[in-house]
């Protein structure tokens, strides 16, 4: 845990719960996503759940690499604003690709 916290107690618990609730959430669609791939074997189910599964990382990793690893919150930020859009253009080319 982090010595030097960014904000309330309550504000930081209500956090992480939404943060799980993301990761929860967004691996389910994932997991979903990867299983239709598997059934189906089409190349745009494939790109949608890496999609998925890199803008659920993204969400997830600023909070953890702050509180877990000590890494400055903008670095953690920074990394987590590229992961998401990664993951958004591997969903829009899934979405493109036949």
């Amino acid at each position: 845990m982090n010595p030097f916290p960014a904000g309330a107690p309550e504000t930081m618990l209500a956090l992480a719960i939404v943060k799980t609730l993301v990761l929860i959430v967004g691996g389910v669609i994932t997991y979903f996503a990867f299983k239709a791939y598997r059934r189906t074997r089409q190349r745009a189910l494939g790109y949608l759940a890496a999609g998925f599964g890199l803008v659920t990382l993204g969400l997830v990793l600023a909070g953890m690499l702050y509180e877990v690893l000590g890494v400055e919150l903008v670095t953690g930020i920074l990394l987590e604003s590229c992961l998401v859009l990664v993951g958004f253009l591997v969903i829009a080319y899934s979405l493109y690709v036949q």
